[in-house]
């Protein structure tokens, strides 16, 4: 590809705003003169001119394109809340169903009996009813995939399932680290399938110390653990979530042969993300359950800000709350599109395929950026499946201090994890590109690909002739410098399902910031032409667009309400495991109350410009200079116990 086009594709949002500002502003400004705005009409009008003609069209074609663009921007921006009101709706009658489910207590009782001796403790909610199945949200699957009910005589095959968990992190706190394995260890099937990874940084002091203690206190505890340190030194590669996941990826690649990659799942989570054990007792489940899409298929998971919500301000609580609700908004039943946030699993042998995680500046986002590579190295057929167990995460905070500067400190670092989101834009110009490949490579539905660290130690390994791939495969060497390839024939491209991703990262990446300027200059608009002519008859549109924000803004709080109840159960059901487990102790767990409530819902209309427009008007605009962000660790909070217990050893 060009340089000129991925440069553009790069900065497709902030050109993309570029366009809509020329637009606005020829076409109002053109308007106030034929309105007599500024006191002589048509100002605007070169000599020689027909002022009488063009003070009657007024902007002309260019209002009408204004006009008709707002209408669809409110369109788009009215029904993504509604979307995410059925999706929080969905998630939470499923969690309650799971919640009163008698299975899920005679599957506790039977890991019990079973002897696992290392494990703590055992979840409350291990699996779904008949009703929510395992497979609640899936694409491209059977019939058969919406309900499947979790059973003890099912679990044929389940022992054979490896989960390989990266935890990356730089310069996290050791107590943030414990506490997340604490949580991990606790559950009965650590031991028995749990593959730990630590994805470091080498260029953290003391980092190989710091990971040899954590493995010392765990070893004991999960099937294995181990640390990886990535490289400071690799070029193109960026600091980060995604440089550290891939060199972990790389390095597990290693330790598991082809005959068993199939059944080996990779789990990426943050440092602070804690993991109920049905997590993993679904996925395990819903990938023994569908042979047939197990290896092509992306698990998501909705993300819940239930440690210290009530230690950070409202607007912060609110910023996090919407941003949580945007990522459940695809993982909704029967949804072909649900882009992961924060933690997600697939398989090895999809992360085969596709070469593994980016480690490049445009991979920040690098959940999103790993989804939409699986999802165009399957010609739009990934299959997504949600699991239904919240992931408990941590609001960010800043330095401390007292009253208006601790608040200061806590939305300031609120921002820069904002920025940090709304720098993924630049996956948008990654998309554009991948969709440019996709075009050209429409008619190929026959792929190869070799094991991750065989294509990445040796890259001259990963050419495979298109005659290997070809011949037939019972006249293929077993042995050899092929012996490890895995040939794949992938459907065509599903159209549709690239259409909506389309849909949804213009809504991620353009809706909040062009919105927002919609929303001043529709106004403005309307202030200028009040009481005049409407010689484009477009003035039912900005009526229209009034109504739709009022609605929209009615949409957002009911998905309040909505998600108050999810909050409830979630929460509740993560203390009661915590609890059962004897990791409460010094916990933090944010219950919401009333009077908390009635602040969150004031703080709402100022979330959107200050941690939505205002963000991504920043990254947009750093984008037409660099793509390279500067990535710093947001502080997070950490059980007081494991505070404690370092105090205690450095004592000694």
């Amino acid at each position: 590809m060009s340089p000129l086009f991925t440069w553009v594709s790069r900065c497709a949002p902030g050109l993309g705003m570029l366009f809509l500002m020329a637009l606005a502003y020829y076409a109002i400004s053109r308007e106030a003169a034929a309105a007599g705005f500024f006191g002589q009409k048509d100002s605007l009008s070169p000599p020689g001119h027909d002022s009488t003609s063009s003070s009657a069209e007024g902007g002309g074609i260019f209002t009408v394109i204004f006009a008709y663009y707002c209408l669809l921007i409110h369109v788009l921006v009215s029904s993504f809340p509604l979307r995410s009101c059925w999706s929080i709706f969905d998630i939470t009658r499923c969690l309650e169903r799971t919640a009163r489910s008698k299975s899920l207590r005679d599957y506790k009782l039977t890991h019990r009996r079973r002897g696992s001796s290392t494990s703590l403790s055992s979840s409350e909610t291990l699996t779904s009813s008949k009703e929510c199945s395992m497979a609640s949200s899936t694409a491209g699957s059977e019939a058969g995939d919406i309900e499947h009910e979790f059973s003890l005589d099912g679990e044929k095959g389940i022992e054979n399932v490896i989960h390989a968990i990266i935890i990356p992190n730089y310069k996290e706190e050791v107590d943030t680290l414990r506490e997340t394995l604490d949580v991990l260890a606790c559950h009965p099937q650590a031991r028995d399938t749990y593959d730990i990874y630590l994805g470091m940084e080498s260029r953290e002091h003391n980092v190989e110390l710091k990971a040899m203690n954590l493995i010392q206190e765990f070893v004991k505890k999960f099937r294995s653990i181990d640390f990886t340190l990535h490289p400071s030194d690799i070029p193109g590669e960026a600091p980060g979530k995604g440089s550290n996941m891939a060199w972990a990826g790389r390095k597990l690649s290693e330790k598991y042969p082809v005959s068993i990659r199939k059944d080996v799942i990779i789990t990426g989570i943050d440092a602070d993300s804690h993991l109920s054990s049905n997590y993993f007792a679904l996925l395990t489940s819903m990938h023994t359950a569908h042979p047939e899409t197990a290896t092509t298929t992306l698990y998501a998971a909705p993300i819940i800000f239930d440690r210290n919500a009530h230690l950070v301000p409202a607007i912060v609580r609110v910023a996090d709350i919407l941003w949580a609700s945007a990522g459940l908004s695809g993982l909704y039943r029967g949804s072909s599109i649900a882009p992961p946030t924060s933690v997600y699993s697939l398989p090895l042998q999809l992360v085969d395929r596709v070469g593994g995680w980016d480690c490049d500046s445009d991979a920040i986002g690098e959940d999103l950026h790993m989804y939409i590579k699986c999802f165009f190295a399957l010609n739009g057929n990934l299959t997504v499946r949600t699991i239904h167990s919240p992931v408990s995460q941590s609001n960010v905070k800043g330095d401390g201090g007292k009253g208006v500067g601790r608040i200061y400190n806590d939305m300031s670092a609120r921002y820069k994890q904002a920025l940090r989101h709304m720098w993924g834009a630049l996956d948008v110009g990654f998309a554009m590109r991948k969709f440019t490949e996709l075009w050209r490579e429409r008619k190929h539905t026959t792929r190869a690909f070799r094991p991750l660290h065989v294509t990445l130690a040796n890259p001259e390994d990963s050419y495979i002739p298109q005659a290997q791939i070809d011949m037939d495969p019972e006249q293929q060497p077993e042995s050899g410098i092929y012996s490890d390839v895995v040939t794949d024939t992938i459907k065509d491209v599903d159209w549709q399902r690239t259409f909506l991703l389309g849909h949804r990262l213009f809504e991620a990446h353009f809706l909040p910031l062009q919105m927002t300027f919609l929303v001043v200059t529709s106004t403005l608009y309307m202030l200028i032409t009040e009481g005049g002519a409407d010689p484009h008859n477009v003035g039912w549109i900005f009526k229209i667009c009034n109504v739709l924000r009022t609605v929209g803004f009615m949409e957002v709080g009911l998905l309040l309400c909505l998600y108050e109840r999810f909050h409830k159960i979630s929460a509740s059901t993560r203390e009661r495991e915590m609890q059962e487990a004897g990791l409460a102790k010094g916990m933090c767990f944010s219950h919401r109350t009333l009077k908390g409530n009635f602040v969150d819902y004031i703080m709402v209309p100022l979330v959107a410009p200050l941690y939505g427009a205002a963000p991504g008007a920043h990254a947009q605009f750093m984008h037409f200079f660099t793509h390279d962000l500067v990535y710093t660790v947001s502080k997070k909070v950490t059980r007081q116990r494991a505070k404690s217990f370092i105090a205690d050893v450095l004592s000694v």
